[in-house]
Formats: C-alpha cells, structure tokens, sequence
C-alpha cells in the first residue's frame, strides 16, 4: 500500500466537469485503491470510535442523531488522518469540478451510520455555511463498498437551482417539506450503490439524503467540505452559521477571506 497515491492528482475531463456543473454532483470510480481504502477505514474507526461522544441509545435519539455518529475536525488530532483529509488528490478534484485557482479546507467530519441507524433527511449543507459565494463542494468518501441496503448517500440531480428548501435545517421538517418541492419541480431522484473506492463530490446548495442502515455493519464514510481558496466571510444568515463561523473558520472577518490556521489551502493549480 503506498500512501503516496492520496498525493497524486487525479485527472478529470471537460466531460465530467459539465455534468457536475448540470447536476450539482459526480461519483467517480477508482479514487483509491482497495488497500488504501482499508488503510483509511481501519484509520479514521479508530478515531471515530476513540471520539465519539453519543451516548444515547438508538431508540431515545431523534431523527438528526439516529442518522450517524457524527465526529468533526479528526485532522486536528491524529496526524494519520491529518494526511488523509490534506489528500492532494482529493483536493485536485474539487478544485476541477468548481473551476477555481484551488481550495481550502472548510472542515472534515465523519459520518458513521450504525447498524438499524435511521435515515438522513433531505437538506442542503448550504444552510449552515457563512460563506460568500455558492463555490463549495463536499467529497463523501464511503470506506467500503456501500449498498442500497446500508443508506448509500442519494442526489436530487440539478436540484442546486432550486431556491426554496434553503431556509430548512437538516430536521423531519426539511425530509417533508423538500421531498415536496423536489418531487412538485420534478428534480430526478439519483440512489445508487458505491463500489469500494468510489467517492462522490456534490454542491453546497444540491438537496441530498440517505436512507436506513438495514445492514448489521457499519456504514463508514468520511467528509471532506473545501471551498474556493478566495472565499470571504459572509454576515451570518441563521444561528447555525454564526456556530459554524465560531467552530471552522474562528478568528475569520466578515467581508475578508478565510484565512485562518484551521482553514489551509490544499490545492493551487
């Protein structure tokens, strides 16, 4: 297994780059070898679970914490998954896709469905960011094969256009409401299974979801959110934006770029 290959950028075509910008996301095959891939997951579990915090059994969490375990910035503390989510290669990636001069990093965060976990509501992960301009994308990184069975994460393909839904929070509410819109718009519903070292990368305002864990394995998947190496600070729109400014990106301005320890460049073209 060579580590080296998280450093090597990975090519994508004009062709790609213009679905992703008419679908507002792309899965893309073989980012990872299969023994980098298990290099990754035996990695970030054993972070997840030294991490994690939920306590609550299944049954007495609502419908945001049935979703996953869900454990934020594990670069700032391991140094092995520190060189995961600085992957070059993933960062070539988003910057292709947005069509930028290269990428921060916003934040990582892992996102473990357990077994019997429940579904993930529709949503726009958007909604929570107090950035600038619309140039941010999310690489959902599965750390194994991911079935239909096991809540592989599904696309509401072109739904970034989309304006209303944008106000909602991840909640019952916004699986309702959004589900309505979408289908009342006629957006197509993408649900597909993940290879082993298949990755998706979506739009910051593309609605998505993701069904049950039915499995009696855990869904692993790790997140890597970057945005535009220029982005500024925007006026905080909802009380989430204001607890994401003072979490990812502290000691940012309003109307000045993120610049901060927390938020690096990973990619320059």
């Amino acid at each position: 297994m060579q580590l080296s290959e998280l450093q090597q950028p990975f090519k994508i075509t004009r062709e790609q780059v213009d679905f992703y910008r008419e679908n507002g996301y792309i899965k893309l095959k073989n980012i990872f070898s299969e023994d980098l891939l298990q290099y990754m997951n035996e990695v970030i579990s054993n972070e997840v679970m030294r991490l994690n915090t939920q306590q609550l059994a299944m049954e007495q969490r609502d419908t945001y914490g049935k979703a996953f375990l869900q454990v934020m910035n594990i670069w700032t503390k391991s140094e092995a998954v520190k060189e995961i989510v600085f992957s070059r290669r993933l960062a070539s990636i988003a910057t292709a896709l947005m069509e930028v001069k290269g990428v921060r990093l916003y934040h990582d965060q892992a996102l473990f469905k357990e077994p019997g976990g429940g579904f993930t509501p529709w949503h726009a992960d958007q909604y929570y960011w107090p950035l600038s301009t619309d140039k941010t994308i999310t690489a959902w990184i599965p750390l194994q094969q991911t079935g239909l069975s096991m809540g592989p994460l599904e696309f509401s393909a072109g739904s970034w256009r989309l304006q209303e839904g944008r106000t909602l929070k991840i909640s019952d509410d916004s699986e309702k409401m959004i589900q309505e819109k979408l289908t009342l718009n006629d957006f197509e519903k993408i649900v597909e299974p993940f290879d082993a070292g298949e990755v998706s990368f979506h739009m910051g305002w593309t609605f998505h979801r993701a069904g049950a864990n039915t499995t009696d394995s855990m869904r692993k998947v790790m997140t890597v959110i970057y945005m535009d190496s220029e982005m500024k600070l925007s006026e905080p729109t909802n009380e989430n934006q204001v607890a994401d400014w003072e979490t990812w990106c502290p000691g940012a301005v309003i109307g000045e770029e993120i610049d901060t320890p927390l938020n690096p460049v990973l990619y320059r073209i």
